[in-house]
């Protein structure tokens, strides 16, 4: 059997033990870990530039009337918020909506794959719109337009990709964990080089050359992706309706659920938007964090301004080093002490994210005097910021996908999920105050959000830790 006539067969099958031809793993890895690398580097560049884009010229006098639909979808806008929004909380709530709506439509998306299209179709269909969207974005009358491409796009594209990773193995195969590493390994190296990139453009040539180059690397993904489609799993079968595989009663014995079970899904379902408050200040560095970063931090290095966008590098930086320094540090902890629940971990990150926030109040504080902070202080932010989340966001998916019922995992993940979308349209009401409020207290009261959000969740440790704890170990 010639390799071709062998990679067809695995695609067919969707599965072969013998493909390891990138770094042991499968070929259809390296097509998909580069797809969504620049998939991830188009959406990220859109949005590193988004609220900068809309605050210096779309929402600008000029620029506002010639966006088609505009007047009433802002109006629709105002009547959400209770009241007309200034330039700030207009950019600021598109970007909390846009944002938001990111995590919702995947949903859509993943019916629309399964149903009718199929994961193939429905991916690249996702990368047209998107690819569109970003290009549509070179022209203030079809920014909606634009948007709309672009949250469509997204929905029909990341999560039916990444569920192409898991079908590359057998059920069993020890490389599937691997897998979805190296997959993230690349979407953290995209995001790193993204800001460098398009924010550059951006931010020193023009906003358009910036969404233009956003626009270039989703074709590149999606070159990359229908080249590489040969070595991809094969489109599952339309699925079989459940009541035909399993008699009635059968079905409704597998969604019964134990008491503790119940308590367990309550708890979980009640810490939500409790997670949510505590994701604001994480979220919000994409938002209002850009605009209040150039007048409160000096970003003067060697008698040239660093490009406000460059700050979200290193936050991608920290951001990876501080998930690595995370796991080996509870790894190591582990072998002295008894790893913690993930609960602890979470309550423990919330309040290192609360600390972080308020080294921005001193930044703020600091440059009321009339000279900006220095950049350390927003270095500090970061890294403390990305040590917190580390022991939030993964921790809490490795939470929800552990406690919940076993009849219901796949529900609650998506539940899960939704506590960002909550997030983010947060963050996009509480930057409209970036106006109203003082840097010291604009900040503060992130920090306040973010550490009740922690002392919710030791209270949670306390009362109901027993019904979130591993049933190898009882202790939270």
């Amino acid at each position: 059997m010639t390799e071709a006539t062998s990679a067809i067969g695995a695609a067919r099958g969707g599965v072969v033990d013998s493909d390891r031809g990138f770094l042991g793993h499968p070929r259809g890895l390296a097509y998909l870990a580069f797809t969504e690398a620049w998939e991830r580097f188009s959406y990220y560049g859109m949005q590193t530039l988004l609220v900068l884009y809309m605050v210096n010229q779309l929402l600008l006098p000029g620029h506002i009337g010639k966006i088609a639909g505009f007047a009433g979808f802002r109006a629709a806008l105002e009547r959400v918020y209770g009241g007309p929004l200034s330039v700030v909380a207009l950019s600021s709530a598109i970007f909390g909506l846009y944002t938001g709506l990111v995590y919702l439509t995947p949903i859509a998306g993943g019916i629309i794959a399964d149903r009718w299209l199929g994961r193939t179709r429905t991916i690249t269909t996702g990368g047209l719109l998107m690819a569109a969207g970003h290009f549509l974005m070179a022209f203030d009358a079809s920014f909606l337009i634009a948007l709309a491409c672009l949250l469509t796009g997204v929905g029909c594209f990341k999560g039916n990709l990444a569920s192409q990773v898991g079908e590359l193995y057998r059920a069993g195969d020890p490389r599937r964990a691997d897998a979805f590493q190296i997959y993230y390994l690349f979407i953290n190296a995209s995001v790193i080089a993204t800001p460098l990139v398009v924010g550059t453009l951006g931010e020193l040539y023009g906003w358009h050359y910036g969404f233009g180059a956003a626009g270039v690397g989703m074709v590149i993904g999606l070159i990359i992706y229908r080249s590489g489609r040969r070595w991809l799993p094969a489109e599952p079968g339309r699925p079989r309706d459940v009541t035909a595989a399993w008699p009635r009663e059968s079905v409704a014995a597998r969604l019964r659920l134990a008491r503790s079970e119940r308590a367990a899904l309550i708890v979980l379902i009640l810490l939500l938007p409790v997670l949510a408050i505590g994701a604001v200040g994480n979220q919000q560095i994409f938002n209002a964090y850009m605009l209040w970063a150039p007048s409160h931090i000096d970003l003067v290095f060697f008698g040239r301004t660093m490009p406000t966008t460059w700050l979200i590098t290193v936050d991608a930086v920290l951001s990876f080093a501080a998930l690595v320094a995370a796991m080996a540090f509870w790894r190591l902890w582990g072998r002295r002490f008894g790893e913690p629940a993930e609960v602890t971990k979470i309550t423990l990150g919330l309040f290192i994210s609360a600390a972080a926030l308020l080294t921005l109040a001193v930044a703020s504080q600091l440059a009321a005097s009339g000279h900006k902070a220095a950049v350390g202080w927003a270095l500090a932010f970061h890294a403390m910021n990305s040590i917190g989340y580390a022991n939030i966001f993964p921790v809490g998916l490795a939470l929800y996908t552990r406690a919940s019922p076993k009849a219901l995992a796949g529900t609650v993940l998506g539940l899960y999920f939704l506590h960002l979308f909550v997030a983010n349209n947060l963050v996009g009401w509480l930057g409209g105050l970036l106006e109203v409020l003082t840097g010291t207290q604009f900040w503060l009261l992130h920090a306040a959000l973010v550490g009740g959000a922690g002392v919710v969740f030791l209270i949670a440790r306390q009362l109901f830790g027993h019904l979130l704890a591993p049933t190898d170990n009882g202790a939270p």
